[in-house]
């Protein structure tokens, strides 16, 4: 007799073992990502916890450590629209927005089944929940829409109160503003001094990340919501061929945006993340594929890879060459207003 445990794992293994070879190309540039951010993290917190403790860093500022200021970017964004100037206080937050949101343009709102560590954690909250539940949890149709509204009401908020309540003056005194320039260490200090609230809050969402699958990204993450608008002008998308599907379901069995793929939605749905697993589920050769149709050509995981690989890369050192990747703002700066805003640990010496 097998016990629970063992039946549990068999279901598991049962429900991801037909498709995750194909997905481990996506896995490995998930894992790459995530290798570089915590690479990122470990060097900024030697840089804030040398600056906390009154001591000005002897290492170099990690620039990367401001893909975390997604609002920093869009102020930046409508600031360099208007004036023609790159915010020199974090300019590589504003590139790496750039960057992400001219991946859309081929493969959707790819960012977040490739390159997102959010999204990577959600997958593995999700591989929790199969070895907790022997079905998978959804929400009934008319509470998951009213829910998945939320993220894109918090995106519009961002964006109506930046670009539509922010005039240039403002926005200067903004991004010079104490509080704009901290805004990595005050990221920093949000996890290192976390509030009872703040943590409560963050259980909770695990939690139900759980319980629901990819209930952060799928409800509340405002990222992913302009990601998945900006994504209706993808040149690739999700095609479905009906003469060849024979309707078992299986594609949307696995869909993590639980897509009506086979109602032919996944070409056009905000949800679709092009993770391929819809592709790669499906038994019927041609059924689906992920097809851009000015070049009439189907690609895979690989070639989404090679696309994110090819546009950081190009991106990144395009900002390096032209200046436009390093905050001007010192050490010695950064010293001076943790100072006096009262977030040093001991008196400077």
């Amino acid at each position: 007799m097998k016990n629970n445990a063992e039946i549990n794992g068999m279901v598991f293994l049962n429900r991801f073992s037909k498709y995750t070879k194909s997905q481990i190309i996506r896995r490995w540039v998930q894992l790459l990502f995530l290798a570089v951010i915590c690479f990122i993290g470990f060097m900024f917190i030697r840089f804030a916890g040398s600056l906390e403790n009154g001591i000005l860093p002897k290492v170099e500022r990690p620039a990367g450590v401001e893909a975390f200021l997604p609002i920093s970017a869009l102020v930046s964004l409508k600031y360099f629209v208007l004036t023609g100037i790159v915010n020199d206080v974090h300019p590589s937050a504003l590139v790496i927005f750039l960057i992400i949101c001219a991946t859309t343009v081929f493969v959707r709102k790819g960012f977040c089944a490739y390159i997102c560590p959010f999204g990577l954690l959600s997958e593995y909250l999700y591989f929790l929940h199969c070895k907790i539940f022997k079905n998978e949890i959804r929400l009934p149709a008319l509470f998951d829409a009213i829910l998945r509204s939320i993220k894109y009401g918090l995106a519009g908020v961002f964006i109506y109160l930046i670009f539509f309540r922010m005039p240039v003056p403002v926005i200067e005194e903004f991004i010079h503003s104490p509080y704009h320039i901290l805004a990595d260490i005050n990221m920093y200090r949000f996890f290192t001094d976390i509030s009872p609230t703040a943590l409560s809050v963050i259980s909770g969402i695990g939690l139900m990340s759980v319980l629901i699958r990819n209930f952060w990204c799928r409800y509340l993450c405002p990222y992913g919501a302009l990601l998945g608008i900006l994504s209706v002008i993808s040149l690739g998308r999700i095609q479905l061929n009906r003469s060849c599907c024979k309707d078992c379901g299986k594609c949307e069995k696995v869909c993590p945006g639980q897509i009506h793929i086979r109602q032919g939605q996944a070409a056009f749905s905000f949800e679709c993340s092009a993770c391929l697993q819809c592709v790669h589920a499906c038994p019927e050769k041609g059924a689906l594929k992920y097809f851009f149709p000015v070049k009439r050509s189907s690609i895979g995981s690989m070639g989404i890879a090679l696309i994110f690989l090819a546009m950081f890369t190009t991106g990144i050192t395009f900002a390096k060459l032209t200046d436009h990747w390093k905050s001007r703002i010192s050490n010695e700066i950064y010293f001076y207003h943790m100072m006096t805003e009262g977030m040093l640990k001991k008196t400077y010496r």
